[in-house]
């Protein structure tokens, strides 16, 4: 196996390697993923270095998560940290993050990775008030007493909400949108982060693929792909289909960003490695379909860091062709 940069997840104490995997694609929502393949995309994601996975309840409704714990039980050898998320079972309501509904969707998890204590469980997205209730989060300490979970978490779609999160004592991390397309997140969150001692695990870093530079404008996606039928919030939060950039203004300044890539990397390694040397970073969780693109996003952690200027262009980047036409948009 190779070794990789671990970085500690915040508050629960634990290394995590810099690249992890995402397993979103493994449950089937952009696109049916044989089990073989899958397993064979964790098993190339290991053998790279990955020691995190990050999963959910409602990734194929319980697909991924039953992948992962079939494929851990067949690899004892492997050291995974293994974080789920919870709450977008129910309808999306304050008043079902209650207790008797964690300790439900908790059991389903646990069977599902076939483990008695989850590493880390993260609000998905909730309500924004749900972050800021009390009950709420003596409900997940209650959760960590009882041994159903190690640690506890939120994923969060706007920078308001990550810093609510991170002015709880019990936080342990906060999963955010994060990548060239999308750098609001470095100016307020990360910070906070670092003061407070909370990971932070970047999600959507290609912005849905745009980043790989492997679309253009007559790109068709499967029926079923998010990047079909979301393209405009139709049935989740629209930043998790291309970081909610407009899907012909993301393939131009896509196309502008891999003028940008340094020899020897690809455009998607490049936005990965950007993300890694953002101050604040714990890890980014790349999603993965195939063997040879598990190893190639593993393989972003061995890069140089990118320069400055490099750095500088890709600020420019964002500010000419990205910032007017989301900032209008939200």
């Amino acid at each position: 196996m190779i070794r990789m940069e671990q970085r500690t997840l915040g508050r629960t104490g634990r290394d995590v390697s810099v690249v992890g995997q995402g397993t979103w694609q493994l449950g089937g929502d952009w696109g049916e993923v044989e089990e073989a393949d899958a397993f064979g995309v964790l098993d190339a994601a290991v053998e790279s270095g990955v020691t995190f996975f990050d999963t959910a309840d409602v990734y194929g409704d319980g697909r991924s998560e039953q992948i992962i714990g079939r494929y851990l039980k067949d690899r004892p050898d492997a050291d995974v940290f293994v974080a789920t998320k919870m709450g977008r079972r129910a309808e999306q309501l304050p008043e079902n993050y209650v207790l008797d509904n964690f300790r439900s969707w908790n059991d389903r998890s646990r069977t599902n990775l076939g483990v008695d204590i989850l590493d880390l469980v993260q609000l998905h997205c909730p309500p924004a008030s749900v972050l800021s209730s009390d009950a709420v989060y003596d409900a997940l300490d209650t959760l960590v007493a009882e041994q159903r979970i190690a640690a506890y978490a939120v994923s969060v779609e706007t920078c308001a909400e990550a810093l609510t999160a991170i002015s709880r004592p019990g936080v342990a991390s906060v999963q955010i949108i994060l990548n060239p397309f999308r750098l609001k997140p470095l100016d307020e969150v990360l910070p906070a982060a670092v003061e407070a001692g909370v990971g932070i695990i970047a999600r959507v870093p290609l912005a849905s693929g745009l980043l790989s530079g492997r679309y253009t404008a007559d790109t068709v996606f499967a029926p079923e792909d998010h990047r079909t039928y979301n393209r405009h919030g139709e049935a989740f939060d629209q930043g998790e289909t291309f970081s909610g950039v407009d899907f012909r203004t993301g393939v131009s300044a896509a196309a502008e960003f891999s003028g940008l890539v340094p020899e020897n990397a690809t455009p998607a390694q490049t936005a990965l490695r950007w993300i890694i040397q953002q101050p604040g970073v714990t890890s980014v969780i790349p999603g993965a379909r195939s063997v040879g693109q598990a190893r190639a996003n593993a393989s972003a952690a061995a890069l140089p860091p990118l320069t400055q200027g490099t750095l500088d262009a890709v600020r420019d980047l964002y500010d000419r062709r990205i910032r007017a036409e989301v900032h209008a948009r939200w």
